[in-house]
Parts: structure tokens; sequence; C-alpha cells
């Protein structure tokens, strides 16, 4: 399974790729928001790992926009901002998960597997009918 890690902090965003390397995920890492828009676009992610403070669009707006364009791959936000109107805002942006930094590698593939065996949620069939 492919996970997309979106992290502007290098050093953070390589441990996250070795843990879940090892973890048996293929991992890719983009350092900025709007490139991962366009990622999940050409490739079949089971989940992304977002970090909110990034240069350019900040990990809200792009699970906003994810979600605005019915992009439904689960989405795990970690961050360092621990305040609950930080982790509400990231919620209602669209995440289904949020860890605080610093966390345990342990516990962030934990939350991926989690939200991997939650799957996507079902698109609603829309049935378009002419006049009657």
């Amino acid at each position: 399974m492919r996970v997309l890690v979106v992290e502007d902090d290098f050093k953070m965003a390589e441990l996250m790729r070795r843990s879940l390397t090892e973890d048996g995920y293929t991992v890719d890492v983009m350092s900025e928001g709007k490139g991962s828009l366009t990622a999940v676009k050409t490739e079949p992610y089971a989940a992304i790992v977002l970090d909110i403070m990034m240069p350019g669009m900040d990990g809200f707006t792009v699970c906003r926009k994810l979600r605005e364009n019915e992009c439904w791959i689960p989405v795990l936000i970690v961050t360092a901002r621990t305040d609950v109107s930080d982790r509400v805002e990231g919620l209602d942006s669209g995440a289904d998960d949020y860890l605080v930094k610093p966390f345990s590698f342990v516990e962030l593939s934990a939350r991926i597997r989690a939200l991997i065996r939650r799957g996507q949620p079902e698109r609603p069939t829309v049935l378009v009918v002419g006049d009657l």
C-alpha cells in the first residue's frame, strides 16, 4: 500500500518515511501542500499523513481542497499545533484523525492501519432523472 507524507521538515519526513517503509508501506514524500493535490490525482494512495505548518498552502487548506475535489483518501494530520481549536479545525477541514508531535512511530503506524482499515467512505449514488 502507498502512503503520501506531506511534511516540510526534511528530518521528520525522512523519519516517517523510514518507519512506514519498515512497516511495509511504499512512501512518497512531498514538502509542500500544492504538489500533494496533484499527486493524489496520479497515485493510488491508501492514506495521507499531512503536516499543518508548511510554506505556501497550509495543511488545513490542503485537506479542505482534497474534500472539495471529492478525494476521500483517509487523512491523518501530524503537527506540533496542540490547541484544541487547531484539532477541531483539522477535523472540521476533513481530516480523519489528528496526531500531535512529538509522537511514537508505533502510534503513527497504528493510526494509519486504523484509517486504512476503515477505508474510504462510499460515494453517494446520484440518480439523475429528467422531467417526470
